[in-house]
């Protein structure tokens, strides 16, 4: 598991052996903005952040025109981007897809290779496994039929994407008669030993755990893990998103419905729970709505986002003997909706999607405490959902 680990650790000091690094050696990095379209957005926005100063350029370097891009996600190389394309009933493109883009090792710019169906309806979310040979893709599916799945998607060495190879669905938790009628697939993500996928199903309440074997059956690398095959969650918290810790010893999961983070102990495709945190004060009386997740640079600190009526970025020290949480603060995001964040490739300054009020909200992050600090720029952009540096989580 940590030789795992230590290979991605390595992959990242090689990504600044790329020719990105010449935009680096000035502190200005590309930066790629996932958004939804049914307003003024065109798709995904290339554009250049200075970390000297804390801010986005307020013209793109490109505008690629995709419907409704709102994840996205790089080959573990870096070559290329691969985004979602979440769609389906009501909208433009009532067909979900996943797109494929070749990335400028120089400016970062993109070239779309080529997109296929996803097979189901709204996927939100997608990651790409670590022999970069495979897309896991989230089909979220808005309505409770047909409900969500989760779908594998070989991809080439090129970075061209197959037609999808593996279907897999669940069953509803129906605790929530307005949300969990039907599965909603929201993450899936492998583990750092490479060996298992796990997929967070906010409709099920639950986390399933897949092997992952694309060499006993690169069409169908998924079988349920016999061992575990998902772990029950309380009713109505309904999964999101999942990371793991530093040393792959433990994983951390949104619960969007409770407002609060689960915390596992996990080892061989197995996850106990020893920890659940909320995201509110104890005394807050408005709607929780725990959204992303993600591990700072360093290690140290776990970051979440709350929307809802909290619109907050809550940071948490991670213990480094047993991995649990401990709260260190609590920050308003200046804005509505904080679907998704990021850090910059300096550690330095936290970027937050709000995505209801139409900006970019750049913050100062000390490394030392984990606190965020002044806001050094509020970028106006329309529905944005995404936000990655070619180093992000």
């Amino acid at each position: 598991m940590i030789r795992k680990s230590s290979h991605r650790a390595a992959a990242l000091c090689m990504l600044a052996a790329l020719p990105f690094s010449t935009m680096a050696a000035e502190k200005t990095y590309p930066l790629w903005i996932g958004s939804y379209t049914a307003g003024p957005s065109e798709g995904i926005y290339v554009h250049r952040f200075d970390s000297q100063t804390g801010t986005i350029a307020s013209e793109p370097l490109q505008v690629v025109k995709a419907e409704n891009p709102s994840w996205l996600t790089f080959s573990p190389d870096r070559h290329y981007l691969y985004a979602v394309n979440e769609n389906g009933p009501g909208q433009h493109d009532v067909v979900g897809r996943v797109t494929s883009f070749r990335v400028d090792p120089t400016t970062g710019s993109l070239e779309k290779i080529n997109d296929v169906k996803s097979l189901g309806a709204e996927p939100t979310h997608l990651s790409a496994s670590t022999d970069g040979t495979h897309l896991f893709v989230s089909n979220y599916s808005v309505a409770a039929d047909p409900g969500g799945t989760l779908a594998v998607i070989p991809v080439d060495r090129d970075g061209r994407l197959q037609p999808v190879s593996q279907v897999k669905t669940h069953r509803a938790s129906q605790a929530n008669p307005e949300r969990q009628q039907s599965p909603h697939v929201h993450s899936a993500v492998e583990s750092p030993d490479g060996r298992y996928v796990l997929a967070q199903d906010l409709g099920a309440d639950k986390i399933y755990i897949y092997r992952y074997d694309p060499a006993a059956n690169p069409e169908h690398p998924l079988t349920a893990n016999p061992e575990q095959p998902f772990v029950q969650l309380p009713e109505g918290s309904g999964p999101r998103h999942l990371v793991f810790g530093p040393t792959g010893k433990q994983a951390y999961a949104t619960l969007e419905m409770l407002g609060a983070i689960a915390v596992f102990d996990y080892a061989d495709g197995k996850l106990t729970l020893k920890q659940t945190i909320p995201l509110a004060a104890e005394d807050f009386k408005g709607r929780n709505k725990a959204a992303a997740l993600h591990v700072s640079p360093d290690g140290r600190f776990l970051y979440a986002t709350n929307r809802g009526t909290a619109n907050q970025l809550v940071v948490f020290q991670i213990d480094p003997n047993d991995g649990q949480l401990v709260l260190v603060s609590r920050h308003s995001v200046e804005g509505e909706e904080p679907r998704e964040f990021t850090f910059d490739p300096s550690g330095r300054f936290i970027l937050v999607a709000n995505q209801n009020s139409n900006a970019i909200v750049v913050m100062e992050r000390d490394p030392a405490t984990g606190k965020a600090g002044k806001i050094t720029q509020t970028l106006p952009f329309p529905s944005p959902s995404d936000v990655k540096f070619a180093t992000s989580p």
